[in-house]
């Protein structure tokens, strides 16, 4: 029989390429999808055919119960999350009831249904924060700088609670920021790689950017959500940093991707307050040593392949919009 999987978050970047990822291993795949009037299975809609969709809700415990329950999966990955930093602060309730509590609904469900399923907890690298070391690893304290962060400290830390107090497969991939062409447009990379485009093909002339200096460690998320599948399939649950282990500056991303297309980016963008944070995170960079020695995992495409994909695919999806 093939292997069972349920996926939260799937509509979602992470979701849509594990999703893919799983098909090509034979599991059948499930995914957890709020009924709304706004729902946008872009990400999904290749493969909508080849995946079932289940109404729920991680805000909804019962909707949670009766999911895990009818389709009995032996593997669940949470990927859902009110996962954009900058809106945690004006929606801090909000981003701690889906991130944070959302995690301990799924959770609970898995032991009360069925605690010999497999379970993979989303933590991110926001959770280090003001960071305690660098670069950071697994023992690396947290200090989390945004609600979204301490959200995310409270999902990592539940889901450790129900491993050892429950004796659950519960893991967490502990994943540094990870970009795709399928990125939500708020987000910084593809934020560039989409104006860049709207600028290289006149349909735009600046690019409004906040903090220059802050770096970041930025990887392909095709490469991690491998990640994520790999920790499921080891004998003993455990916490993993996913990170490709080098860092670049808001500025060099600029540079990358307005290179691409042969343009200065001095020349295009403004800094504005109004994209500063609260309180910054300046330096993050994982140590992913620990998931390339247990899980023999290792990120396949450069930052600069990255970037360069993203620009390409904006180019692309821009001309098909405005049929240039």
């Amino acid at each position: 029989m093939k292997k069972r999987a349920l996926i939260t978050g799937i509509t979602g970047q992470d979701g849509s390429y594990l999703a893919e990822f799983l098909l090509s291993k034979d599991y059948e795949v499930f995914g957890l999808v709020r009924r709304s009037s706004t729902v946008n299975y872009e990400r999904i809609k290749h493969i909508q055919d080849d995946i079932t969709l289940v109404p729920g809700d991680i805000l909804d415990q019962t909707s949670v119960i009766q999911a895990i329950s009818t389709i009995r999966p032996q593997e669940v990955y949470n990927l859902a999350a009110q996962s954009f930093v900058q809106t945690s602060w004006n929606q801090p309730v909000f981003t701690s009831d889906v991130t944070a509590l959302g995690v301990t609904r799924v959770l609970d469900a898995i032991r009360a249904i069925d605690p010999g399923i497999r379970f993979y907890q989303a933590s991110s690298s926001e959770m280090f924060g003001k960071v305690q070391e660098v670069p950071q690893k697994e023992t690396t304290p947290f200090y989390p700088r945004s609600p979204y962060g301490v959200a995310k400290v409270y999902g990592h830390w539940i889901t450790v609670n129900y491993r050892e107090s429950y004796n659950l497969h519960a893991t967490s991939g502990i994943l540094f920021n990870h970009e795709s062409p399928r990125r939500g447009l708020e987000f910084a990379p593809r934020k560039v790689s989409y104006n860049v485009a709207k600028i290289k093909l006149g349909l735009a002339n600046e690019l409004r950017m906040g903090n220059y200096d802050a770096q970041r460690d930025w990887g392909f998320a095709g490469d991690y959500v491998q990640a994520m599948w790999l920790m499921l399939q080891q004998d003993t649950p455990d916490d993993f940093v996913i990170a490709t282990g080098q860092t670049h500056s808001v500025e060099k991303l600029l540079n990358v991707a307005f290179s691409t297309v042969d343009l200065d980016w001095k020349q295009y963008t403004v800094q504005d307050e109004k994209f500063m944070r609260p309180a910054e995170v300046d330096l993050l960079v994982g140590d992913p040593t620990k998931a390339k020695q247990k899980l023999g995992w290792e990120p396949q495409v450069s930052f600069e392949q990255l970037v360069q994909m993203m620009v390409e695919s904006d180019l692309k999806l821009l001309k098909e919009e405005h049929r240039l």
